[in-house]
């Protein structure tokens, strides 16, 4: 993993079907994490932005994939910062359970991939590079943590940086 080009963030999105419904019981521990693992990823260095419901402290209400799919859609200055929450934070015991809580993904389910500084991504635009992924495998427009591109190396993939409306 390696430094961005000056002036790019790392986007990342990542969906997960629910085994059921978001306010069956079985889904209540997940939900009572949601507040502390949310508020460690706004706090965490290098965190830039994720994507909220207007309204609400989380994206879990909007089902942009599917009414059984949660998505996570967020921006970080650098892949070490990504990889820092998401794997050395409380946000692992999240993971360690999401078995619990999610299908297992048979097609990729993490996308990743550079965008301008300042540059807050849709939704479709993340849905778009999910898809790029899984029906191409990883590039430097689209890719994985195992398959990383650097910014300099994604430099003619990255949008322009507009600010968008969000979902």
């Amino acid at each position: 993993m390696t430094e961005p080009a000056h002036g790019a963030h790392l986007a990342q999105l990542n969906v997960a079907t629910l085994l059921h419904p978001f306010d069956d019981p079985r889904i209540a521990p997940f939900v009572e994490m949601l507040d502390p693992v949310n508020a460690a990823a706004d706090a965490a260095p290098g965190f830039v932005w994720r994507l909220v419901e207007e309204g609400e402290g989380d994206a879990t209400g909007l089902r942009p994939a599917g009414e059984d799919v949660i998505v996570n859609l967020s921006v970080w200055e650098t892949q070490e910062a990504l990889w820092d929450f998401a794997y050395r934070s409380g946000h692992l015991e999240v993971m360690r359970r999401r078995r619990e809580w999610f299908e297992r993904h048979v097609k990729a389910h993490l996308v990743l991939w550079w965008v301008p500084a300042g540059h807050l991504p849709t939704v479709g635009e993340a849905l778009e590079r999910l898809s790029d992924l899984q029906a191409h495998g990883p590039s430097a427009r689209a890719f994985t943590f195992a398959s990383s591109y650097t910014a300099a190396e994604a430099a003619g993939h990255l949008p322009a940086a507009v600010p968008s409306a969000h979902p």
